[in-house]
């Protein structure tokens, strides 16, 4: 090499200071490396030449290297910053190389801790302008000292022969010659188990001239190249030699060979076919036959990044997939572009290697070039390595998307041992993501979804076509978006995106559903910024913040603007009776049309009475909003039902309160409704009786309590039962169920940081609660912990469905009695009339009474007929002392009153024996319920014993029993129609079927003789 490469101005002092330094770390050359045709005299001699030109070789790369490093910059797009082609230039890489290095060879970490306070010290001085550069060269030259095999760097051109390609970015070509050079390091060391000779050391060591010969001789360095190739050659022998000696021609073919696949690989390597190595198909690569083993050893090697890259290839240039897919395809494409600088690389130093080949004439030059396939093959290792891990992800994510996409890479990522596997997926992280952040950053800041391949966590469903119309305005809440847990990437937890998911969908509940976009899109503006993978901290800020502000300002709608606390405190009042003095008003303005059949009822006559309740009562004082929308309808009218069956009260919701107040809720609402109207309509009739039953008594009942006295007695005493258990039961649901559990969603609602999904479900367990507690969702249990069952012999009711009968024994118990208010007016009314007809008599001067107006009395006496106390005042038939009068009664008439009444009394005994019967069996299924408040209904129904609850019986289910149960019934049937069908014989015939159902029951017959005569 000539010397007029090396700059005229360099400063003579540093040159003289590099040269002490490459000399100190070169190595000495052992005797035996010398080749046997030298020309030199002695030994000595032909050391000191050895020596010499090798000091020089390594002198002018030093001075390449620093001069490379001072006249280029770092370019991103250079091939400097591609892994497995060159090293990349930071500042840390050459410390942590030397630290590595030091770390292996020391024990103690003194040295290591020295050099990191020398290298502390060197970044302060700001002179040197290339640390890195100068770092670098001293770990590579160090590296020469070492009697071992040092460890060999992953990229692919790390080796010392090529590291001006490495450090000289914009150098363009390397020059001719650089590469041979480099061989001097290199040798066998390519191979890790490849072992050093024995080196001979020399006692004492010339001292050279510290100025290296700026005018250094041309025929000097040509011949000293040549004896130095010899050398090299010699030495690289010494390492590879087989056992066993090959012939001379066999290694010239077998060079010539792999001269011939050393041109061909770089076309294999960018997966086209070669004159020796062909692609039959896209996975498989045809290799030469007739083939050396270690030859045939590399080449399989080899073709597995050129069969890898024929595969991503194909992955690249295909177009199906969404938007993560694609993104993966262009972060595999960057990498296969990387991976084709490494074969431009590769391909130069091959040329370069062949091209010294055809200069030198001899197969030499390869060697001496340093390019093999095993030193190929070193090269392009990590590069495999990373083709097969992209390989292995696109096979992978052939049936994945989206979210699923990204767990699949950031598995490799943050469970693989590898650190160059965990680097290169997040690599691969860092450019996929990004359609997945943008995505993100839209839901989280627009409350717009933008996925149209479906591969963000969130999803939208579509409507069905036979919803119900009230319910589309909710489904902007419910049922527009839904979270597809597989969706959810491992990047994030599932409570992260739980809170994204609850962002978005309120950020477009408030654009759609509240109407407030202008403050969506002043918001975005505001707090929009750009979200990527790795900044984990700024994206968890990003979404506490969007959380907090989105969840403050849609409460702040539904409080402020659509006024949702107002309606549901409306619904308290109105549709749980809250507001007494409204309801008791319009209980007692549609009692009489309430009477009369439900189909004779009109919808104006129903709303001018509720006006007339608002008007009447502090209702009048409610918004006008709320009041807008109470109404007054009546349900699906059945036949033979009554007013009272079918009205009800309507509070209508508009969106987006419907969102809260569901339609279910809205149902929920009207059942309590219902049945709370139920119980105070019977409230409102057994009062009526009460207030009826008092006034009378002091009138028209005290005239005749010599007749009806007890009969009264004992019905006061049961209304005032039925009074005490419908006001029970109004204050359990009233306060015990729903003012305690209004008080919990007041707590629930008034927490900080409350949320709308918090809102519905504090909503929805205050329905629940009360529909539970109330006795509208509950089933008794029986003794046993047996469910309900409908099967059963004595099927056991539902709550609800006892408290209904329990009110229809109370309305019925108020008609017996009403009955027999009636029949005691009649009463009073005939005695007036008695009264009357006497003192008109006794006007006339006549008896009041005579024995002619008791002799109907008398007849009917003997007739078996019953008659009433009062007589029968009858004028004469024709008479001069008979009077004709409107007063007169016919004994038919008494007899007709006295069994009304006869029939009253047993009426009235069988309500109020079934009333208590019933309420005994609900007071025993309350006190083994596992709720405190319901037993403690039980309790205050009961509070002083006069009912004696007991369990019910375990039911008799068995086969054995329902057969006889049956049989039974038969018999009894059997028996009963026998009796009708001789009804109208003679008592023989009745003694007959008697005496025959005995016998067929297997009981003893016994009979008289005109039993017996009949029966034979």
């Amino acid at each position: 090499m000539s010397t007029s490469t090396r700059p005229t101005t360099r400063p003579r002092r540093i040159d003289d200071a590099l040269s002490q330094l490459v000399d100190s770390l070169l190595p000495e050359i052992p005797l035996s490396a010398l080749p046997q045709d030298h020309d030199f005299s002695d030994d000595d001699q032909a050391i000191t030449a050895a020596e010499e030109h090798h000091h020089h070789a390594h002198l002018e790369r030093a001075w390449r290297t620093l001069e490379t490093h001072r006249g280029s910059g770092t370019e991103p797009s250079s091939p400097a910053g591609r892994r497995g082609s060159f090293v990349s230039e930071d500042v840390n890489h050459a410390p942590d190389l030397i630290k590595r290095k030091l770390r292996r060879e020391n024990a103690s970490p003194e040295k290591i801790v020295r050099f990191s306070n020398l290298y502390t010290r060197l970044l302060t001085q700001p002179v040197l302008s290339q640390k890195w550069g100068i770092l670098y060269l001293l770990y590579k030259l160090g590296e020469t000292d070492e009697e071992q095999p040092v460890e060999r760097s992953r990229s692919p051109l790390m080796d010392e022969g090529n590291l001006h390609h490495m450090l000289g970015r914009g150098a363009g070509r390397p020059r001719r010659g650089t590469v041979v050079e480099s061989e001097d390091d290199e040798g066998p060391a390519v191979s890790s188990s490849a072992s050093q000779p024995p080196r001979v050391t020399r006692e004492s060591r010339p001292q050279r001239p510290s100025s290296l010969r700026r005018d250094w001789e041309e025929s000097t360095e040509r011949a000293s190249a040549s004896r130095a190739s010899h050398y090299e050659t010699g030495d690289e022998r010494d390492n590879t030699a087989s056992p066993t000696e090959t012939p001379a021609s066999h290694a010239r073919s077998a060079e010539s060979v792999e001269n011939g696949l050393l041109r061909d690989l770089p076309f294999n390597l960018q997966g086209l076919s070669s004159t020796n190595l062909q692609f039959q198909s896209p996975s498989v690569l045809k290799l030469p036959l007739n083939l050396p083993a270690p030859i045939v050893s590399l080449l399989n090697a080899l073709a597995e990044p050129c069969l890898l890259y024929k595969e991503l290839a194909g992955f690249v240039e295909s177009a199906e997939g969404g938007l993560v897919n694609q993104s993966l395809r262009a972060a595999v494409s960057n990498e296969l572009r990387s991976y084709l600088g490494l074969v431009a690389t590769l391909e130069a130093e091959i040329r370069q290697a062949l091209a010294a080949i055809g200069d030198g004439s001899t197969s030499q030059g390869v060697r001496k070039g340093g390019v093999t396939l095993k030193r190929c093959l070193v090269w392009t290792r990590d590069a495999t390595m990373a083709l097969r891990l992209m390989s292995l992800i696109v096979e992978e994510a052939r049936d994945k998307k989206g979210g699923q996409l990204i767990s699949l890479i950031h598995g490799f990522s943050s469970s693989h041992g590898d650190p160059f596997v965990c680097a290169f997926a997040e690599k691969l992280l860092a450019h996929v993501t990004r359609p997945f952040y943008d995505m993100l950053r839209l839901w989280i800041y627009d409350g717009e979804l933008s996925d149209p391949y479906k591969e963000f966590f969130v999803a939208e469903s579509d409507l069905r076509t036979t919803t119900d119309p009230r319910r589309t305005a909710s489904s902007v809440w419910e049922d527009k978006y839904k979270l597809d847990d597989d969706m959810v990437p491992s990047i994030i937890t599932q409570d992260f995106a739980k809170k994204v998911f609850l962002i978005g969908k309120s950020l477009n509940f408030i654009r759609y559903g509240c109407g407030d976009s202008g403050w969506v899109e002043a918001y975005s503006k505001e707090a929009s910024k750009e979200l990527r993978y790795g900044d984990t901290a700024t994206l968890e800020t990003s979404i506490d913040e969007a959380y907090k502000t989105t969840m403050a300002r849609l409460i702040y709608l539904m409080d402020d603007k659509f006024k949702l606390f107002d309606h549901l405190r409306a619904l308290k009042k109105y549709l749980l009776l809250g507001q007494g003095d409204f309801i008791a008003l319009l209980m007692e303005s549609l009692a009489s049309n309430l009477d009369r059949p439900a189909n004779s009822q009109y919808r104006h006559t129903l709303t001018a009475q509720l006006e007339h309740a608002i008007r009447a009562s502090n209702a009048q004082y409610d918004s006008p909003d709320v009041l807008r929308r109470l109404d007054a309808r009546m349900l699906e009218l059945s036949h033979g039902e009554i007013g009272w069956d079918c009205f009800t009260l309507e509070y209508k919701i508009d969106a987006p309160v419907d969102v809260v107040i569901t339609p279910w809720g809205s149902t929920q609402y009207l059942k309590v409704f219902n049945f709370l109207w139920r119980v105070k309509r019977v409230e409102f009739a057994l009062n009526s009786t009460w207030r009826r039953c008092m006034t009378g008594a002091r009138g028209v009942l005290g005239s005749v309590e010599d007749k009806v006295g007890p009969d009264w007695k004992r019905a006061r005493c049961v209304i005032a039962e039925m009074i005490h258990f419908v006001c029970q039961l109004q204050y359990y649901i009233l306060f015990e169920v729903i003012e305690s559990s209004w008080d919990q969603l007041q707590a629930e609602v008034s927490k900080p940081g409350c949320t709308l999904d918090d809102l519905i479900e504090a909503h929805t367990k205050y329905l629940n609660s009360i529909t539970h507690k109330g006795l509208l969702g509950s089933a008794t249990t029986s003794r046993y912990g047996a469910s309900t069952s409908v099967s059963a012999k004595q099927p056991e009711e539902s709550f609800l469905s006892q408290l209904h009968h329990i009110l229809k024994i109370m309305l019925s118990y108020k008609d017996a009695v009403d009955g027999l208010y009636s029949f005691s007016v009649a009463e009073f009314t005939r005695r007036q009339e008695l009264s009357a007809k006497i003192e008109t008599r006794t006007a006339q001067g006549r008896w009041g009474i005579t024995d002619r107006d008791m002799l109907p009395r008398r007849a009917n006496s003997r007739g078996g007929v019953s008659m009433a106390s009062t007589p029968d005042i009858r004028p004469a038939s024709a008479g001069p002392d008979g009077i004709d009068t409107p007063f007169s009664l016919s004994a038919q008439d008494l007899a007709a009153d006295d069994n009304m009444l006869a029939s009253l009394r047993v009426r009235l005994r069988d309500l109020s024996g079934d009333f208590k019967s019933r309420l005994t069996i609900l007071l025993s299924d309350l006190s083994y319920q596992p709720d405190v408040d319901m037993r403690f209904l039980a309790v205050v129904m009961n509070f002083n014993d006069v009912y004696k609850p007991r369990r019910r019986p375990k039911p008799t289910s068995g086969v054995r029993d329902r057969d006889r149960e049956k049989e039974r019934a038969k018999r009894k049937a059997a028996a009963s129609a026998a009796t009708a069908n001789a009804g109208t014989g003679s008592g023989t015939e009745s003694s007959r079927e008697m005496r025959r159902e005995r016998s067929a029951g297997g009981g003893p017959e016994s009979g008289n003789g005109n039993g017996g005569g009949a029966a034979a």
